[in-house]
């Protein structure tokens, strides 16, 4: 009957609460900065494949965009003219650590640019 008290006592202690609590917190925000970077990356990196696509396809039909840039190529031969379509795309990030990008000086938008040679139309 003593051994069984004795036991429940101890389950009931509150020893261990603040070293777990020093121990767990840095480690859960270590994991949430971790994660954050990687959906960054990943969501700069679609987005820099959809902005590349966008401007391929829009350079080979000849669509230019308000927000399009097109850069006109200096070339030696009077023949060959270039033009280079510049896309631009942004999107926002979320966040899983509120304030840390502000913490960090930075914004929480990925902006991106796609660019393709526009195809001489006849």
């Amino acid at each position: 009957m003593k051994f069984i008290a004795k036991a429940i006592s101890r389950f009931k202690g509150e020893e261990g609460n603040v070293e777990s609590s020093l121990v767990l917190l840095p480690l859960l925000m270590l994991f949430l900065i971790a994660i954050e970077l990687i959906v960054a990356t990943n969501l700069r990196n679609s987005d820099f494949a959809l902005a590349q696509a966008d401007a391929t396809q829009r350079a080979i039909s000849g669509e230019v965009r308000a927000s399009d840039e097109v850069l006109e190529l200096d070339s030696p031969d009077p023949f060959m003219h270039m033009k280079v379509l510049i896309s631009h795309r942004s999107h926002s990030l979320p966040q899983l650590v509120p304030g840390l990008i502000a913490l960090l000086g930075g914004r929480a938008v990925v902006e991106v640019n796609g660019a393709a040679i526009m195809e001489n139309i006849n």
